[in-house]
């Protein structure tokens, strides 16, 4: 199938591992042209080196760390200088932030800045060049919206859906879709680090139909495919990619 991606360009934010890394590779094998920003330069340099070997266009890069304040802003001048303009973001920059009840003030800020803020700023820095090429693409990758416990994350993921889901009936006149992926358990540095081996295994075996934790790849193939044009009737939705991980039935 082809996606009708080749030449369109594009931001991905988290780029320099896990799902972020997984995405701005698919898109550069589909021929985007892409600004990839995370904290880690050696890691987006690598990415880069490996578009190039495999034979897309090499991406540019900036290290930044989104929580910086004129972040957004910093990384709309990058994609105008380096790309002209970009056409998809991705919004893949975040991190899972458990509280307790009497956490200072400070901690629920940084956890909201992060998660939902940063999300909405950067897209709305993007979307005058959007409207005015009459195309774009807004992907979020969010999380689950039903706590377990007291996590600012889940907080922040449910407002960046209902935000997300309002922008979508704003701006699809305009040729652009807005749209959430929420990922369940997908390999990353975060999960490594949180859950052993043996703990992963026996939950997969529990709670999740598939019988194991996905792969970054088997995430990105959906993002891939919502940054096309042929995504086009696709908008305003919450999307989860979770091996059946989550029971609510809608």
């Amino acid at each position: 199938m082809d996606l009708q991606l080749e030449g369109k360009t594009g931001v991905v934010t988290g780029a320099s591992a896990g799902i972020g890394r997984a995405i701005a590779k698919g898109l550069a094998a589909e021929g985007v042209r892409l600004l990839v920003v995370a904290r880690r330069q050696e890691l987006l340099t690598s990415l880069a080196d490996e578009i190039e070997g495999g034979g897309g266009p090499r991406p540019r890069t900036l290290a930044l760390d989104v929580m910086e304040p004129d972040a957004a802003a910093t990384i709309a001048r990058q994609a105008s200088a380096d790309l002209g303009s970009a056409g998809i973001l991705v919004n893949c920059a975040g991190g899972s932030r458990p509280l307790p009840i009497d956490a200072p003030e400070e901690r629920w800020e940084e956890a909201m800045t992060l998660n939902f803020t940063r999300v909405r700023q950067l897209s709305h820095a993007l979307l005058p060049a959007m409207i005015e090429t009459g195309w774009g693409r807004i992907i979020n990758i969010t999380g689950k919206s039903e706590p377990e416990d007291l996590n600012a994350a889940f907080a922040a993921k449910a407002g960046v859906h209902a935000w997300a889901k309002g922008l979508s009936r704003e701006v699809g006149r305009f040729g652009i879709t807005v749209n959430c992926i929420p990922p369940g358990r997908i390999m990353s540095e975060q999960i490594e680090r949180n859950y052993p081996e043996a703990y992963r295994q026996e939950h997969a075996a529990r709670e999740i139909p598939v019988g194991r934790y996905g792969e970054p790849e088997e995430l990105a193939c959906l993002a891939v495919f919502l940054a096309s044009p042929l995504a086009c009737y696709i908008t305003g939705a919450v999307l989860p990619v979770d091996g059946g991980l989550r029971r609510y039935s809608f």
